[in-house]
């Protein structure tokens, strides 16, 4: 498989990564391997995804405080988008099993830190601006096609949204654009966030890299990516502690789907 030059950040020319062609075979592996990785490192993804959880609560909890409860919705379909940063840890996690190195929590902690001087501080960056955007354009078109609609409580906002001919219009063109948002976040992050842990390349690189991934392998990509979807949304119906096994399994596997793509 061919490769392209390309500038490392630093001045220093590097080689694009290859990328390989993935089937659902792939992804049914790597899926086992991440749930393997979560039995042999439980304590780690309980707190990885604790964090995770507890960060989710806090948003709810904060709707309510500043009297926007109608929020909770859309906040609830966006805030997987944040999924893959979350997961950074777990990522190094699978990294040492995989090398056969040791899990010690002071090292493993120290490698996240580590990330914020590193090339991931800008995919940070990246994944909250498009959250931000995200969140945006739902109050865009709150208030472009409900404006005129009044729902102080979350059970008004509902009623609104599936009783009206306007809710059902903010719902299509909503979801539509979530959708967008959405692909366009999983084809830059699907196996960059982890390239950035695992290897010295600009994040540039590791965003091309990922989208290549996809264009690859689009539909198994894309399957991967509703699976990881719904298993994220059905986990935070039970209070988002569905989240504290689903999001250690999608994590490690995703560490391996990254590796098993990325040459």
């Amino acid at each position: 498989m061919s490769t392209t030059k390309t500038d490392n950040g630093n001045g220093v020319a590097g080689t694009m990564p290859a990328v390989n062609t993935l089937t659902a075979k792939d992804i049914r592996e790597a899926f086992n391997a991440g749930y393997a990785d979560f039995l042999k490192a439980p304590l780690f993804g309980f707190f990885f995804s604790g964090v995770y959880v507890i960060g989710g609560l806090l948003i709810a909890q904060s709707l309510f405080v500043w009297d926007m409860p109608w929020m909770i919705y859309p906040v609830a379909i966006g805030f997987p988008l944040i999924a893959p940063f979350a997961a950074v840890g777990l990522y190094e996690v699978s990294r040492r099993l995989s090398a056969g190195e040791p899990l010690a929590w002071n090292e493993i902690l120290s490698v996240i830190r580590f990330q914020s001087k590193r090339e991931l501080a800008f995919m940070a960056f990246v994944v909250l601006f498009i959250f931000w955007i995200w969140m945006y354009q739902v109050r865009l078109l709150i208030a472009l096609i409900l404006g005129r609609m009044s729902f102080s409580t979350l059970e008004r906002f509902t009623d609104v949204v599936f009783t009206t001919p306007e809710g059902w219009l903010f719902l299509a063109i909503g979801h539509v654009v979530g959708a967008v948002l959405a692909l366009v976040l999983f084809s830059v992050t699907v196996v960059s966030i982890p390239m950035l842990l695992d290897r010295n390349v600009d994040f540039v690189t590791a965003m091309i890299t990922s989208v290549k991934t996809v264009a690859a392998s689009p539909m198994v990509m894309l399957g991967w990516g509703v699976i990881v979807t719904l298993m994220v949304i059905a986990a935070m119906i039970p209070v988002f502690l569905g989240l504290l096994v689903a999001l250690p399994v999608l994590g490690h596997a995703t560490w391996h789907i990254y590796k098993k793509a990325v040459q």
